[in-house]
């Protein structure tokens, strides 16, 4: 190591990768601080290689573009090929199979993180990754899962939807609120806006409807203050998308939010979950747990929602359920091989 870095003036390093090589870097360069009068030299300026790194994939090129377009196909076929195959009795890792294979026999590397595949109250876990319990009529299913392609770009992708193929009038309720709630953050998503302008669409759209429900008390502007929503929707409601799946990038500069620029690619993900025995709240709805996301670039003009080809609207997915496994959805499209 010494014979590496000696006589260099900059040494550029990620930092938080491996701590015990950290920690022998650090030794390496005050030992050979303490040796100069031998004629060799530590570095004086230590960079961090993410200032540099960070910023060059935080911005996409036409090419990384095109790779999460790719992963976006991808990712709507697999989601395509579970709305038309579930049915009730399957178990949840049958399914995940089922998106498994729908990737790799399109060319993909393979889920690009493990894919939450929980349905009823398993939905109202964030972080779920058992997917081992079987499907029940009249539950929801929450997939959360995208394709990763060549060079590692991957898609985030997540649905909800019934089970049996029909939406409860509960669920439908539910799940209008959230896609309310997502169109309304997507809608906010252009130059110079920043995450903190995204989730607070999110935010107020589903305070508003949970002030209206009553299960929250006060005004809208007192409840958003005091996050009183939280115990229904507790995420921020974005994340950066490239090679990572929460990619990298600072989200503050300066002590501030960063604001967009056209060639960035961010999540925009709103949910509802009710808990089951949540308090003051009609038990017809526990254990119901929604999430809609789709993966967003930003453009000069606006942006581009680059998975809008996967259904979301409710008459979109019970048209998509009615149909025989094997058939064609409505909202077709090619998939490069």
């Amino acid at each position: 190591l010494p014979g590496l870095i000696e006589n260099r003036e900059t040494l550029y390093f990620s930092w938080d990768c491996n701590p015990d090589f950290e920690r022998m870097l650090l030794r390496t360069i005050y030992r050979m601080r303490r040796q100069k009068r031998r004629g060799t030299f530590p570095p004086t300026r230590l960079v961090d290689a993410g200032t540099i790194l960070h910023e060059m994939r935080l911005r996409k090129g036409e090419e990384e573009v095109a790779l999460l377009r790719r992963a976006a196909e991808v990712t709507a076929a697999g989601h395509l090929a579970a709305m038309r195959s579930v049915r009730p009795g399957m178990f949840e890792y049958e399914v995940e199979a089922l998106l498994e294979h729908a990737f790799r026999s399109r060319g993909a590397i393979g889920p690009g993180y493990p894919s939450i595949v929980g349905g009823g109250a398993n939905a109202v876990i964030l972080h779920y990754i058992e997917n081992r319990s079987p499907l029940r009529a009249g539950d929801l299913l929450l997939i959360d899962a995208g394709a990763e392609v060549e060079h590692y770009y991957t898609a985030d992708v997540t649905r909800t939807f019934p089970i049996s193929g029909r939406f409860s009038e509960p669920q439908r309720q539910l799940y209008e609120i959230v896609l309310a709630a997502q169109k309304n953050a997507i809608a906010a998503v252009r130059p110079g806006a920043t995450m903190g302008d995204v989730h607070h669409r999110a935010v107020e759209t589903i305070t508003h409807a949970l002030l209206e429900l009553g299960w929250l008390e006060g005004n809208l502007e007192t409840s958003i203050e005091e996050e009183a929503y939280r115990p229904f929707y507790m995420h921020k409601t974005s994340h950066w998308l490239g090679m990572d799946v929460h990619d990298a990038g600072d989200y503050f500069r300066g002590g501030r939010e960063r604001p967009f620029e056209a060639g960035m690619v961010l999540t925009v993900e709103p949910g509802l979950y009710v808990a089951p025995g949540s308090k003051g709240v009609d038990p017809r709805y526990h254990g119901i747990g929604i999430r809609i996301e789709d993966d967003v670039l930003v453009t000069p003009q606006g942006h581009e929602v680059l998975t809008s080809m996967i259904p979301k609207e409710i008459a979109e997915i019970e048209s998509v359920m009615q149909r025989p496994a094997g058939e064609e959805a409505p909202h077709s499209f090619p998939v490069t091989p």
